[in-house]
């Protein structure tokens, strides 16, 4: 009887480590980069999964950066992560529930109800980081990674890790839309999800920031367009409900403690008639000013950088741009001794 318990614990154990302590698996971007997924509990459209990333950096070290993505995303920037394991830094990144490398069959891509549905994977990183034996961590955002991020840290969700900065690229503390939609609209729509969360909303648009990207239309990168599509998404009334009510509580104001970098490009050019090429110069889905105006409500401690002709996507920028803006990014953090 006793034995039969035991083994029954150690079968129970071995289960629970199969799915919570997944082994590193060689990842889509090849190279140095390994991934594992891990399984989260089931939300209200089943199964849910995170998928973590890395790339130990062949230097000894115990400071890692932990990037979270954008909206229709999933981390590819492998420049990215490459620069920062030159630099002495291990690099990890998260695809988040329904994203990217996450997404499971039947699942809503992006599909989300409160933002503080994606602590859980970012804690889930910040447990693998800190497995594998690191002591400082820099998490970093981009657009609505960048949202998502700013709530967290508001909401001191991340007290039980060591991270000692915020790095924003772009991020989405705004809808970028008129006075009358943001005002009315926004706050109707968000009542109404309450009681129909999954309701569908189309929103139009072209490509054209897809052509900006893609070598296919002159661009400089390569991606899976099933994992970040080519077309605008359908999303949600409760994705929108969700994105709105983080942004108004940031808006309201936070009290991030630790230092932020606040980056931009100088430029917005949604809406504005400039041509791919042009494109290519501009910030093509925010409004930077609002980027500007709210992301200096985050804390005490924050660092605005302006880039000239950056894309939205900051590290997707032309190469002169985008490598100023990674020795900008790289001084900021020997400064504030990072």
């Amino acid at each position: 009887m006793v034995i039969r318990l035991f083994l029954s614990i150690v079968a129970l154990c071995c289960g629970y480590i199969g799915v919570h302590a997944q082994l590193w698996n060689p990842d889509i971007l090849g190279g140095n980069y390994f991934c594992k997924e891990i399984l989260q509990p089931d939300d209200y459209s089943g199964k849910v999964r995170t998928t973590v990333i890395r790339q130990n950096s062949q230097y000894a070290t115990d400071k890692a950066v932990l990037y979270v993505h954008g909206y229709n995303d999933y981390f590819f920037q492998q420049e990215l992560g490459d620069k920062f394991v030159d630099n002495e830094y291990n690099f990890y990144a998260v695809d988040l529930r329904k994203y990217g490398r996450s997404l499971l069959p039947g699942q809503i891509p992006f599909e989300v109800r409160n933002l503080e549905e994606y602590f859980n994977d970012i804690n889930a990183a910040l447990d693998a980081i800190l497995q594998d034996g690191n002591k400082s961590i820099i998490l970093m955002g981009h657009s609505t990674g960048g949202l998502i991020t700013s709530y967290y840290m508001a909401k001191e969700e991340h007290l039980k890790y060591p991270i000692k900065a915020l790095v924003l690229n772009s991020p989405f503390l705004d809808m970028n839309l008129d006075v009358v939609t943001e005002d009315f609209v926004l706050p109707f729509v968000g009542r109404f999800a309450t009681l129909f969360p999954d309701i569908s909303i189309n929103q139009g648009g072209g490509n054209q920031y897809a052509r900006t990207l893609l070598k296919r239309y002159g661009g400089e990168w390569d991606y899976d367009t099933q994992l970040k599509f080519e077309w605008p998404q359908p999303v949600t009334t409760g994705w929108l409900r969700a994105i709105t009510r983080a942004q108004d509580m940031l808006h309201r104001g936070a009290d991030i403690n630790v230092p932020i970098l606040l980056m931009r490009s100088d430029k917005s050019g949604a809406d504005s008639g400039l041509n791919d090429e042009e494109a290519r110069n501009a910030d093509m889905v925010l409004d930077v000013a609002e980027i500007s105006r709210y992301g200096k409500r985050l804390g005490t401690d924050i660092t605005e950088f302006v880039v000239k002709d950056g894309m939205h996507d900051l590290f997707l920028s032309r190469i002169p741009v985008r490598y100023a803006l990674y020795s900008h990014m790289l001084e900021w953090l020997r400064e504030k001794g990072l």
